[in-house]
């Protein structure tokens, strides 16, 4: 039956997760990395409205949302989550144009890595959280290649802020999650960040879609930055806490590093491989030690009139 979010079915397992945040890591680095090409055209701020723009008329046709439904919490917890998605990747693409793509990441990365400790209660996940920070932090001090000038302070600002935001993100991504079933809360969710963003970027986007050898760049960032990651990650809360994912999302400074190197040419020092195995070991090692995930659908709080039909 559908709701005013749509719906899907979340099944239960413990390698599901795992398996969702690693392909949410992939894919949102690969979106990075073509959106980096974008950058020195178009700009930063046009580069991420054209994404969530991209990733809103997908993820509202597949799931075609009814907004006039919801009620005011849905819509509260909507406007939160586009909100943090526009603050996140504004930031986060205004850091990468000028600091590395896998320092960029880990330094983001404080902000789930706090909300992770914040949010544990035992003693074991807490030296999960210590270790994933350790390798954090030799990343970001020594991940970012030999032969390169020192960080631009800015570019570093600018990733600890989206750090902030992707804690608010991770929160309010799981409080829509919780609310109902399907990817429809999402789905207004970006097309609400978007919107957010046009007056600062409309104009560059404007013209970056009157360019039609841009229009497959693009439309691949909104795929693979926005749809494919964000998709993977709502159904992954549904199965794990914010802080069990927080620790989860450790993988994602060490996708970032190797996208890097490999798709971007920007090399990286034998610390910062030592840095990846400390982040990989410590969310592995939170998989591996967590509580039994939780497998029961949420419930709806809006849902279709007994005469629609199902589909």
């Amino acid at each position: 039956m559908r709701t005013p979010f749509g719906s899907t079915r979340s099944d239960g397992g413990r390698t599901a997760p795992v398996a969702m945040v690693l392909g949410s890591c992939i894919s949102l680095q690969l979106g990075a990395a073509c959106a980096a090409q974008l950058f020195p055209l178009i700009g930063p701020t046009p580069s991420t409205l054209l994404r969530m723009a991209v990733a809103a008329v997908v993820l509202l046709a597949l799931t075609r949302p009814r907004a006039r439904s919801l009620t005011r919490q849905q819509w509260r917890a909507v406007v939160l989550l586009g909100l943090a998605l526009a603050a996140m990747n504004g930031f986060f693409y205004a850091s990468i144009a000028r600091i590395p793509l896998g320092t960029a990441v880990t330094v983001e990365f404080l902000g789930p890595l706090a909300l992770a400790a914040l949010t544990s209660r035992r003693a074991r996940d807490f030296a999960w959280v210590a270790l994933a920070l350790g390798g954090v932090v030799l990343l970001g001090l020594t991940g970012h290649g030999p032969g390169t000038s020192s960080l631009d302070p800015v570019g570093v600002i600018f990733a600890l802020v989206a750090g902030g935001f992707w804690a608010a993100y991770i929160l309010a991504n799981a409080r829509v999650g919780a609310q109902a079933p399907g990817l429809g809360g999402l789905a207004l969710a970006t097309a609400v960040g978007a919107l957010l963003l046009l007056p600062l970027g409309g104009l560059g986007a404007a013209q970056a879609l009157a360019q039609p050898g841009l229009l497959l760049l693009i439309a691949g960032t909104g795929v693979l930055a926005s749809v494919i990651p964000y998709s993977l990650e709502l159904s992954a809360l549904r199965r794990l806490g914010p802080g069990a994912f927080g620790v989860l999302l450790s993988l994602e400074p060490a996708v970032a590093a190797l996208a890097g190197w490999l798709l971007l040419s920007q090399g990286m020092h034998l610390l910062g491989i030592v840095a990846i195995a400390l982040v990989v070991t410590a969310s592995a090692g939170s998989t591996l030690t967590r509580a039994p995930l939780r497998t029961t659908e949420p419930p709806a709080l809006v849902t279709t009139p007994p005469n629609h039909h199902k589909e």
